[in-house]
């Protein structure tokens, strides 16, 4: 069997399923959990996952990570275990590993659903979602609402909530029909939709909210559901495991690790901008791979990632080597004649020349913060001091401590930033009035430009 250990604690295992049938189904999983010790016993917690953007996946560097790692991963640490984790294609997979009964635990993006009561216990919840039929914007007529859905092409992954949706849906509006893929994933789906390889989809509303930013061309036709969770399920007879994981997630660590991961996962993803990413998307294939090169050798001489150099420049110039905005910076890193100068960039036009001096200058606002804030904080306050200058961001950290929150958390500062435009505020700083609003906005959409253009470096 082959293994694969990504860091401490960290191991990926391919398991071989037992066969259930329907009828036996549940007495098979109360026997083989039987015969799995409890983490508490071996300080190791079993955990089936699947591959996707809001559940597990592997960055640019192979290190895991992802919503539900990022949860699983403080549940553990915080009991003292080590996490096994066991990669699958699917979501009937994840469920079939449960019915095994040689997982502990399906951290999968699952959704709470009573038919799945029935076979499993539930685990606590940790994020809120709907239901939603998307398809391609050019598809016309498109259906609006439930009576207009039969006739519509639509193919959901096998073993998925949405299946169970779309049967509850055609109970009342007769007709409606959809194919159900055990091969592919929600996401390679939607994929598909974009390429209109597909007619239409159904999935959860922060899959969609992820995937737009890709495939600029997704449009969610209707919501078909009302809110619902999205959180763990456990073995039949799982119930101090589960009792313990709903304890731990309704306690203070729980609520900031949940704080945490949708902070990083998806409080930056703003607004939908059809136009703004459909550009990027099409710029991504015909402008950054003139550049490409001198990003990633930035970052070998800075230690800045690429992939959030070239973010940077787009949303600095959408690489442009010529651009030059009104007040005078100029080039694809959209430099002052004053920053220039100060890093020896002696031609602001010249591509090569400017993306090294923005990195250098970038890699110097995060080397002058203190190393004591965590990433990926420490870039995000960075990058603010790249746009909004270091004295002003200084003044900002200041005013937090002032009004008791903490100047190294981004998410805290994203409230505090502001005020440097506060006439309430800005008098007592040092440096005075800002735009303060600008730099949240910039790391908010260098974030999101990131994550499109994440893929061109992979």
């Amino acid at each position: 069997m082959s293994r694969w250990k990504f860091g401490p604690g960290i191991l990926i295992l391919p398991l071989v399923f037992a066969g259930c049938s329907e009828n036996n189904s549940q007495q098979t999983t109360t026997q083989l959990t039987a015969e799995l010790k409890p983490p508490s016993e071996t300080g190791i917690l079993k955990v089936a996952t699947r591959n996707g953007s809001t559940t597990y996946y592997l960055d640019r560097h192979e290190n895991p990570v992802g919503p539900e790692h990022a949860l699983i991963s403080a549940y553990a640490e915080q009991r003292g275990w080590q996490v096994e984790w066991t990669m699958l294609e699917s979501t009937s997979e994840v469920l079939a590993a449960l019915e095994s009964g040689n997982t502990h635990l399906a951290a999968a993006g699952l959704t709470h659903l009573a038919s799945r009561d029935k076979l499993f216990a539930r685990g606590p919840a940790h994020t809120e979602i709907t239901e939603q039929l998307v398809c391609h914007r050019d598809a016309r007529p498109m259906p609006r609402k439930p009576a207009e859905i039969p006739g519509t092409d639509i193919v959901v992954t096998a073993g998925s909530s949405y299946a169970e949706t779309l049967n509850k849906l055609n109970e009342q509006h007769p007709g409606i029909g959809f194919q159900e893929d055990a091969d592919r994933t929600t996401e390679v789906i939607l994929s598909d939709v974009a390429e209109q390889d597909v007619g239409c989809t159904v999935a959860d509303s922060n899959i969609v909210q992820v995937m737009r930013r890709h495939f600029p061309h997704l449009e969610v036709a209707m919501t078909l559901t009302e809110g619902r969770n999205l959180g763990w399920y456990l073995p039949m007879g799982s119930e101090d495991l589960g009792s313990d994981a709903h304890e731990w997630m309704n306690s203070v660590d729980g609520d900031e690790a949940i704080g945490l991961m949708e902070n990083r996962y998806y409080s930056y993803i703003g607004d939908f901008d059809f136009v703004d990413l459909r550009a990027l998307n099409r710029r991504i294939e015909d402008r950054l791979p003139e550049f490409i090169d001198e990003f990633r050798e930035a970052e070998a001489k800075t230690g800045m990632p690429a992939d959030l150099l070239a973010a940077l420049s787009y949303q600095e110039s959408h690489w442009d080597p010529a651009a030059k905005s009104p007040t005078g910076v100029r080039g694809i890193m959209m430099l002052t004649r004053r920053t220039a100068e100060s890093l020896g960039v002696t031609n602001r036009l010249d591509p090569e020349a400017a993306i090294d001096g923005g990195a250098r200058y970038l890699a110097d606002r995060h080397r002058r913060l203190p190393e004591t804030i965590p990433e990926p904080d420490r870039t995000f306050l960075a990058l603010a001091s790249y746009n909004i200058g270091r004295g002003h961001l200084l003044d900002a950290r200041a005013l937090a401590r002032t009004l008791n929150k903490n100047p190294d958390s981004w998410q805290e500062m994203t409230e505090v930033l502001p005020l440097k435009a506060d006439k309430r505020y800005y008098p007592s700083t040092r440096y005075g009035y800002a735009r303060g609003y600008e730099p949240v906005h910039y790391v908010q959409r260098i974030r999101n430009y990131r994550d499109v253009i994440r893929s061109a470096f992979e």
